[in-house]
């Protein structure tokens, strides 16, 4: 038995992102119904919050409000309770389109609080843009989770929070793996994890690893006692040689690591309390 025994952990389905196409893997939800769908199985294989993105017809990265208030209307019917998390990340629109689908009033809402280099770009978050996002969350009552790529991003989210600037709950998730940012290092981890307990131990962390690095990533935020991410935004396949048959599958494995550290999957209620959100 781990010292994390008993401890519930969340598990959150990032089910579309921005990046990945049917090309790639044919189980990626890109329509309304088809995210509905995928994030129904994802629920009942343990998830309990939805990382949305939304697509165009042409599948291409989309910030319309009215695509996500259609997603928002359909998961709250579907999937009564889930924590509606929406992304406001920078590749799917520029300045204040990221932010245009907060008013609709999810549950949580990403924040990235720094910039980055991402695979073939900068991936960028102005400190304005950054603090308009803030306070587009705080006067809609949305808990953002800090998408930390860099160590700067953890302390920033910190310092942010102490300021008063970040509404809710801290909540931090480590995004490991991009390639140009940070890789998946198991020091650099257990650094996050040791600076998020000393400064912030009343805070709640999740970690995130992309392409064969998420279940690597998961299993180290689940024995150390977080909360982590898996869905088909950050990895298409179970292995080398085998696409992910759909995000409740990549969600199922999580489960199974949790098993392994006797820790349950949160309900939707326990991850609700844990983070401070108003109740279902």
């Amino acid at each position: 038995m781990s010292d994390v025994s008993g401890k519930p952990c969340i598990l959150c389905c990032a089910i579309t992102g921005s990046v990945p196409r049917t090309s790639d893997n044919p189980a990626v939800p890109i329509t309304v119904t088809q995210q509905v769908e995928s994030s129904h199985a994802a629920v009942e294989a343990g998830a309990t919050i939805i990382h949305a993105h939304v697509r165009n017809d042409d599948e291409s990265p989309s910030s319309d409000p009215e695509r996500f208030a259609a997603l928002k209307e359909g998961l709250e019917k579907h999937c009564p309770g889930v924590v509606i998390q929406f992304s406001t990340g920078g590749r799917s629109g520029a300045g204040k389109a990221r932010g245009g689908m907060l008013s609709l009033r999810p549950d949580m809402a990403s924040l990235s609080v720094g910039s980055n280099n991402f695979p073939s770009r900068v991936y960028e978050n102005p400190p304005d843009l950054v603090d308009w996002l803030a306070v587009e969350m705080t006067t809609y009552g949305i808990t953002p989770e800090v998408e930390a790529f860099d160590l700067s991003h953890i302390l920033q989210a910190i310092a942010k929070h102490d300021a008063g600037v970040l509404p809710g709950q801290l909540y931090v998730q480590f995004v490991m793996g991009v390639k140009n940012a940070m890789p998946a290092d198991k020091a650099v981890f257990d650094f996050y994890v040791n600076t998020m307990q000393e400064r912030v131990p009343n805070a709640n962390w999740c970690a995130a690893g992309i392409g064969a690095n998420q279940i690597v990533v998961n299993e180290w935020a689940i024995a150390a006692g977080g909360h982590t991410r898996a869905g088909l935004e950050d990895n298409i396949r179970l292995d080398r040689d085998t696409l992910a048959p759909s995000n409740a599958a990549l969600i199922a494995r999580a489960a199974d690591l949790c098993a392994k550290y006797d820790r349950p999957v949160a309900t939707i209620a326990q991850t609700r309390e844990i983070l401070g959100l108003r109740p279902a």
